[in-house]
């Protein structure tokens, strides 16, 4: 489909410093982009019309039965009136170049969770230093035609925290031994270096500190302080990888079982996060997290989960749309369209497909159903292997979105779930925390901030607010 006035007249507008000198054999002639910058004005351009109206209950949001109660998210919430920020409007947008076309293919359902990767609104680069742009980009802007979707598919994340800049490990390891030394304790002088650097820079303060005065910082900080302003700066200074292995494993040791902390961390990373978590909690602790697995869950659950342990779900960001639509009609098959559940059919379209491709698969499915997979899974799941498919789900449609309502939950009602409000805000600090903050704003109708500041107290309280920000 076209849209009149689009593209402009005289083909799309050349770039300032495109292409950088010396480079021009490399980059095709300014002019000729496959993906034009979006006109003044917006898109369409001015004068061009708007789009049509979506039909009531055209697919995702507003299907019927979605979401289900009890379910996700809580109502009011998720996605807000509008849909998400920069996400496509109602009408879908025209099909990708290459794209197959016809019945089921092209153009999007209207609705916005399903049009494509939802984009952060400008004021996500607010507040936590300038928007980290990929190596290679001359003057910040993006590069020429690429293979795969155009630039406003991709989903761009940011952390609260970044590198300091003018970094001094020794210089640190000084401050943290000062705060440390004699009578009582200068929390906030330790609260103000440790939510101002990388994970990445406090590995080099803890190298620096025994260096420099022989002794462990990790011991001196755990006899300085306590309760849950410790838990956080301990898992502060643990290594990514292994803060992970080390909630993994605490999940599954002694009496019970933690089987969201293992849903969260599981579903939810990349291939290359989990194999490195694997390898770690072999080195680590000594034991093979798939046996520890089998030991402490059962059925279908532990299937999801020896599933996931193999990091090997397919990364390719490119979508098979015919693949999609044959996902979709094996789930429903296996699911609303039969007496009974073929759940290993689940476990394997959800294990393996990637991120995008389970995006399409849900957009298809909900055309041969009428009806939303996750409200599908409802229906058809229950305990925590429906907790663990709808993870897996969740995070394919908006991996923000799902981290905001587990941070929700950590916080509403009586009580605290305080170590799975400290392992989200660490382990999303330096990824995606920006844009959780934005989802649960707009999820809740209030700040993250706000609702930490009235649920802790104390240096716990400040050294959280350090690391989200206003």
């Amino acid at each position: 489909m076209s849209y009149p006035g689009y593209p402009p007249s005289g083909g799309y507008p050349s770039f300032p410093g495109y292409p950088p000198t010396g480079q021009e054999s490399v980059y095709p002639p300014a002019g000729q982009y496959s993906y034009p910058a979006v006109p003044p004005g917006g898109y369409p351009p001015g004068g061009a019309g708007t789009y049509p109206a979506a039909p009531p209950n055209a697919g995702y949001p507003g299907a019927a039965g979605y979401p289900a109660p009890g379910g996700y998210p809580a109502p009011g919430g998720y996605p807000a009136p509008g849909g998400y920020a920069g996400a496509p409007q109602a009408g879908g947008m025209p099909p990708y170049p290459g794209a197959p076309t016809g019945p089921g293919f092209g153009v999007p359902p209207a609705g916005p969770a399903f049009g494509g990767y939802p984009q952060p609104p400008a004021q996500s680069y607010t507040g936590g230093g300038p928007a980290q742009m990929p190596v290679g980009y001359p003057g910040g802007q993006a590069p020429s035609p690429m293979p795969g979707p155009p630039a406003a598919m991709v989903q761009c994340t940011q952390g609260t925290i970044q590198a300091a800049p003018n970094f001094d490990a020794g210089r640190d390891a000084e401050i943290l031994r000062k705060a440390m030394k004699g009578f009582g304790t200068d929390e906030q002088a330790i609260i103000d270096v440790v939510a101002n650097r990388s994970n990445d820079q406090r590995q080099k303060i803890k190298a620096a500190f025994k260096t420099m005065y022989g002794k462990d910082l990790i011991k001196d900080l755990k006899s300085e302080l306590s309760g849950n302003v410790e838990e956080l700066i301990l898992a502060l200074f643990m290594p990514s990888t292994y803060y992970d292995a080390w909630s993994l494993r605490h999940a599954m040791k002694g009496a019970g079982t933690q089987e969201r902390v293992l849903i969260e961390i599981l579903c939810t990373r990349t291939n290359q996060e989990i194999q490195e978590i694997v390898r770690c909690y072999k080195s680590e602790f000594g034991r093979d997290i798939e046996q520890d697995i089998r030991a402490d869950t059962s059925g279908h659950f532990e299937r999801l989960l020896i599933s996931m342990c193999q990091g090997n779900r397919d990364e390719n960001q490119t979508v098979d749309y015919q693949k999609a639509q044959e996902d979709a009609q094996r789930l429903y098959q296996a699911g609303e369209g039969r007496l009974g559940t073929d759940e290993s059919c689940f476990n394997m379209v959800l294990a393996t497909r990637s991120f995008p491709q389970l995006k399409a698969t849900v957009e298809a499915y909900s055309r041969i159903a009428n009806r939303d997979l996750l409200s599908s899974i409802d229906r058809e799941f229950s305990g925590n292997v429906e907790r663990g498919l709808k993870a897996i789900l969740q995070c394919a449609l908006n991996r923000p979105a799902f981290f905001a309502e587990r941070l929700y939950y950590s916080m509403k009602g009586a009580g605290t779930d305080d170590s799975t409000l400290i392992r989200i805000i660490v382990t999303r600090s330096e990824i995606d925390l920006v844009q959780i903050k934005q989802m649960f704003t707009q999820m809740y109708q209030k700040t993250l901030a706000t609702m930490i500041a009235s649920d802790t107290s104390g240096d716990y309280r400040r050294l959280l607010l350090a690391i989200v920000g206003q």
